[in-house]
């Protein structure tokens, strides 16, 4: 099993994150290691899927919290693991639940505030960038918690990059053209760059910030892209979690 992890919440043992590709359990084509219930695999497959990845963070599926993601910009405050309903963004003070977020694509977003010890995950694509659900994620850390931007530690996720990621005029027009590339008259969207945009404007440090440098299109070996795959296309889940120290 191949799991991606993150050389700056590695610096904090209360930190449990990892987050899955396509690679384990000697899966094969067409879902590979595939960790979504929504995409057509065997369902039971994808539940020894999740168990042995989960597993291999010293975690278990019933500690986990899911949600059905609907690029939105809704934000729920978790209490207990297990599948909280619609919403794109997950915010915990209580240990030993994993917040999950689930791509293949749209930009993965894990947040750890030291000094408060909370944690969020969120699932932001172009949609989501737009509607600003990461920019609202932290004015509710700001205005429940006090979280002060050099406390906050950030982790974004492989995503599509923005040279694979051609977009019509009717998405184009929603974003600033500092985010957008043009050539032969086709255009590019960078997601991952609008939220680091996001982190940024709101104070955090930029050594606070770590930005994964995969394509999840162009690693057709290693991750699962929509993009790329279509309907046959599996699901990659990233998960944070907080022990108790």
């Amino acid at each position: 099993m191949q799991i991606i992890e993150s050389k700056l919440f590695s610096q904090f043992p209360e930190i449990i994150f990892g987050m899955s590709t396509k690679i384990g359990l000697k899966r094969e084509a067409p879902y590979y290691f595939n960790l979504s219930l929504t995409v057509g695999d065997d369902p039971s497959i994808v539940q020894e899927n999740r168990e042995k990845f989960f597993n291999s963070l010293g975690l278990i599926t019933s500690q986990i919290a899911f949600q059905k993601q609907i690029h939105s910009d809704t934000i729920k405050f978790v209490e207990n693991p297990g599948l909280l309903g619609e919403s794109d963004s997950l915010i915990t003070t209580k240990p030993n639940i994993g917040l999950a977020i689930s791509a293949a694509d749209c930009t993965p977003i894990f947040i750890y505030d030291r000094a408060n010890k909370i944690i969020a995950a969120v699932h932001s694509g172009w949609r989501g960038t737009q509607k600003k659900i990461l920019k609202k994620v932290l004015s509710n850390l700001s205005y429940h918690y006090k979280s002060k931007p050099e406390n906050l530690f950030t982790f974004i996720g492989p995503a599509i990059s923005q040279k694979n990621y051609e977009v019509g005029k009717d998405v184009a027009v929603l974003f600033d053209q500092k985010y957008l590339m043009i050539e032969n008259q086709r255009i590019y969207l960078d997601v991952t760059f609008a939220n680091k945009d996001f982190l940024l404007n709101f104070g955090i440090p930029e050594e606070n910030i770590e930005v994964s440098n995969l394509c999840t299109y162009a690693e057709k070996d290693l991750l699962h892209s929509y993009r790329r795959d279509g309907e046959k296309s599996g699901r990659m889940i990233g998960v944070i979690a907080l022990k108790e120290i």
